[in-house]
């Protein structure tokens, strides 16, 4: 069985992180089904974007993803990812209720396998970091800017956002968030 075990920080404003990047890529997410015990189906395309690194930048095929995701317990989760047609993306994108767009950067950091979210739009401008690890008592080596640690916090995973964009929250709660990181609304 397919286990996801992953630890997420709220990113700090700033570029420090950007001297740590090996990739990028634009994403689109739409959320077919979820539901308040944390299961979901996803869809994920990669988006062609002017000075991006992407498949099909690189004149490769556009990669889309199916992903079933249902919580265990803890840092874990089952996770069942399969590559789909990006045609097929594109009509099951459209059939979602909801869903995102992000940056997603590929990090050289140490502990496990980094990436970084630069959310846009209505989720803007919470930039969200995320480690995959072996397991979940694995330590890991983690940098200053990475402010806060929300894993766990239902509000803040993707299929939460989707639903529930941060531009959609309270000022008590957008400002709860915002303080943890020492600053604004100011995009990073």
């Amino acid at each position: 069985m397919a286990l996801e075990i992953e630890r997420r920080f709220l990113v700090a404003p700033g570029e420090a992180w950007r001297l740590h990047v090996t990739s990028q890529q634009a994403l689109r997410q739409g959320y077919l089904a979820g539901d308040r015990e944390g299961f979901t189906v996803r869809v994920r395309s990669t988006l062609p974007e002017a000075g991006l690194v992407s498949e099909r930048a690189r004149g490769g095929a556009a990669s889309a993803w199916l992903t079933l995701k249902a919580p265990t317990g803890g840092l874990a989760r089952h996770e069942f990812e399969y590559p789909i047609p990006p045609e097929d993306a594109e009509a099951l994108l459209a059939l979602a209720p909801v869903g995102l767009r992000k940056l997603r950067y590929t990090l050289d950091l140490s502990g496990g396998d980094w990436v970084l979210d630069v959310f846009e739009g209505a989720n803007a401008p919470l930039v969200i970091a995320e480690v995959e690890l072996e397991r979940a008592d694995q330590p890991v080596p983690v940098p200053p800017w990475c402010r806060w640690e929300i894993t766990g916090l239902g509000e803040l995973s993707n299929a939460a956002l989707a639903h529930h964009p941060f531009a959609c929250w309270g000022e008590e709660q957008r400002s709860h968030i915002l303080q943890h990181l020492g600053g604004t609304d100011a995009a990073p």
